[in-house]
């Protein structure tokens, strides 16, 4: 795809920029080998999820974006090869250095052999479903994501016949169960070595138990990525609840968008399996051996904790900890908690001991993505059992977490909440809880957690979030209309101090950098830091713009897509720094200088299209001026990193950061070390 000086990235061109970023991690071999696994598993989940999702999205399109795919295909092949050649040439050497081989089809001792068919014939057959392909008359239908050996079978000749003629060629299918087994198994151990195969190797190993009569000509791996859109055509009339359970069915069996297949295989081969299961040429995405290398997060560690990443132990403000009642606390002051360098028990504790406070009389939250088993929703149920009312948002077209969802709603609605679900048109991002007491002397008594992040104990471990308590009036009573807003969807809510996407948040953020825009007319210092996971919507980045050629400095965090162009005459004062770490830099924090009075916004919303457009986001002001330099001190941190940010050029490369005097500076590990001194009367300094 050609070049061309525009204003805007192409949004997945600059995704898969960020995707490269990931896939840099695991080439960085100052980390842990089982680190560097774990990244490979990401970029390969992530990349998995960008076909179902966005190449998907092309396909379905009237138009025909040809030379943006094939753009897109030249550069997920080239990250492929290099992909590849971590793996191979790297990871797979270390671990044989530490005495964990991973085999394929080397010579294997006698008891391993034997584990290895006991293992077949015992666990793998049951799950297995050999089918010979005949063209035009047998059509599998091929599992979303599923991998499978595509093979070219002879038969064998009878016993005694002499083979005089070519024999001819017979073609057939048979899943890898890697939904019921393990990708990885781990063999017995011999001489204090650790064998490992992929289960696909097992099964390659015993097909002719598959195909008795026929001998294994060839093998090939393949994998088939379908669309992942649930296909609501109307949101708007009937029952939106049973028309996403529906469609959740239906995805299994959605369009192709990738037939991922091993490069090696010979073109007749591939013909016959384009032809047999009517895949189109323009869904094809050659690879490797090996697919759904997502599975590396689970692959054994027979040394642990040896070759991984060292843990962090979450940290507990001494002073929040001290009191005996989060609402007690929040009623004395706001607290700010930034996971997942702080614990995530305290939202915990906030929600039980609402849930059995006799004071308590009503609860109201959102919920966009919650954990399995989660303690979130048990802390509503109690609530509910113990006759507060309970009120919940919950978002039913969170996508992949739409079943988990549906089914938490409804054991909620059964237990008495009141669900109240998916507006028609629009998903509900924002991540508020809000906690209601008796009035007393006729005054609302409330308390409420903000958060930039979901709902979530076991992501608040691995995303970089900010959450904020706080029972300050201005923003409780906000959240009361708000809550109205979302239940009866009809009278807007005036606000002046919450920022909520489709109703003001476009025109507040739009006045900020105006005002900026003003101060450096004026010749005073005008600055902004603005944090996001993504940035992609056109009238913001032109408001940036236009900030930036009046004098505004702007400093861009941006993790994932970002369709601004940096190091343009038009941009000449923005930077966009990413960064990419052990932890998920998820936080939205937008800061204004404000002429020396800085204003500082938290937000669920990042400044993307189907955030500000298309979604109800929630932004919330810091005001507390304590809270306020301790963020700074992180934005500052990270706007510092020469470890694992980068810098974006015009062309979206990822562009280190210079050491400054060989000093390296690594800002979530930083972080962490300056929350614990701030939590904590000893400085104990983490080094990785």
């Amino acid at each position: 795809m050609k070049k061309k000086n525009v204003k805007y990235i192409n949004r997945d061109i600059s995704w898969l920029s960020f995707n490269e970023r990931v896939l840099d991690e695991a080439k960085d071999h100052s980390l842990p080998l089982y680190e560097r696994l774990k990244f490979l598993a990401i970029y390969s989940s992530n990349l998995d999820e960008f076909y179902k999702v966005r190449v998907a999205a092309y396909r379905r399109s009237s138009r025909d974006p040809k030379a943006l795919l094939q753009e897109i295909l030249r550069i997920v092949d080239k990250q492929q090869n290099e992909f590849g050649s971590v793996f191979w040439k790297e990871l797979v050497p270390q671990l044989r250095a530490n005495r964990i081989q991973l085999r394929q089809n080397q010579r294997l001792n006698k008891s391993r052999r034997e584990f290895i068919a006991a293992f077949f014939f015992h666990e793998v057959i049951p799950y297995l479903q050999p089918i010979l392909l005949i063209k035009g008359k047998v059509l599998p239908f091929l599992q979303n994501d599923a991998i499978y050996l595509a093979m070219k079978l002879v038969k064998k000749p009878a016993s005694g016949e002499e083979v005089k003629n070519k024999r001819k060629a017979r073609y057939a299918i048979v899943n890898i169960p890697s939904n019921h087994l393990p990708r990885f198994i781990e063999l017995p151990e011999s001489n204090g070595q650790h064998c490992i195969m992929f289960l696909d190797d097992i099964v390659r190993m015993n097909l002719d138990a598959l195909f008795p009569g026929y001998e294994i000509a060839s093998s090939y791996s393949i994998k088939l990525s379908r669309d992942a859109d649930l296909g609501i055509d109307d949101e708007f009339t009937g029952d939106l609840m049973e028309k996403i359970s529906s469609s959740l069915v239906k995805r299994k069996t959605g369009t192709p968008s990738r037939f991922l297949y091993d490069n090696k295989i010979p073109e007749p081969f591939l013909d016959f399996l384009i032809q047999s299961l009517k895949i189109s040429r323009a869904d094809l995405v050659p690879g490797g051996k090996y697919h759904n290398f997502s599975d590396l997060f689970s692959f054994p560690n027979p040394l642990s904790p040896k070759l991984e990443v060292k843990s962090l132990p979450p940290l507990y403000k001494k002073d929040l900890e001290s009191y005996p009642s989060m609402l007690e606390a929040i009623r004395d002051r706001d607290w700010m908690l930034h996971f997942p360098y702080h614990s995530f028990d305290p939202v915990i504790r906030f929600l039980n001991e609402a849930a059995i406070d006799p004071k308590v009389r009503e609860i109201k939250t959102t919920q966009y993505r919650v954990a399995s088993d989660s303690a979130v929703v048990n802390a509503l149920l109690n609530a509910k059992h113990n006759g507060k009312r309970v009120t919940v948002f919950v978002e039913l077209k969170a996508r992949f977490d739409e079943y988990a969802n549906l089914q938490f709603a409804r054991i909620m609605s059964k237990a008495g909440i009141k669900i109240i679900y998916s507006i028609p048109g629009l998903k509900v991002h924002a991540k508020v809880a809000l906690v209601l007491k008796k009035p007393v002397k006729n005054k609302q008594d409330a308390y409420a957690f903000l958060s930039t992040g979901n709902f979530n104990e076991k992501t608040a471990r691995m995303y970089a979030d900010h959450g904020f308590f706080t029972c300050n009036e201005k923003i409780t009573s906000e959240l009361k209309d708000l809550f109205c807003f979302l239940e009866k969807q009809d009278a807007k809510p005036k606000l002046k101090h919450l920022l909520v996407a489709q109703l003001n948040i476009k025109k507040e953020l739009a006045k900020k950098i105006d005002r900026e825009i003003s101060h450096a007319a004026a010749g005073r210092e005008a600055r902004m830091i603005l944090k996001m996971n993504g940035l992609d919507h056109p009238k913001m980045i032109d408001k940036l713009y236009e900030a930036s050629r009046n004098g505004v400095k702007i400093d861009l965090l941006v993790r994932g897509i970002c369709c601004l162009v940096p190091g343009r005459k038009f941009s000449k004062n923005i930077t966009v720094t990413r960064i990419v770490d052990r932890f998920l830099e998820h936080a939205r924090v937008f800061v204004f200088h404000n002429g020396g009075n800085p204003e500082m916004y938290m937000a669920s919303a990042d400044w993307k299209n189907r955030n500000l457009d298309r979604r109800i986001e929630l932004g919330f002001p810091v005001w507390d001026e304590e809270i306020k330099n301790e963020v700074l001190k992180i934005l500052d941190m990270q706007l510092k990193d020469n470890t694992k940010a980068r810098v974006l050029d015009s062309k979206h490369n990822n562009l280190r950061k210079p050491a400054g005097e060989g000093q390296k500076f690594r800002a979530q590990i930083e972080t962490y070390n300056y929350l614990k001194m701030l939590d904590s009367s000893r400085d104990l300094h983490i080094v990785l």
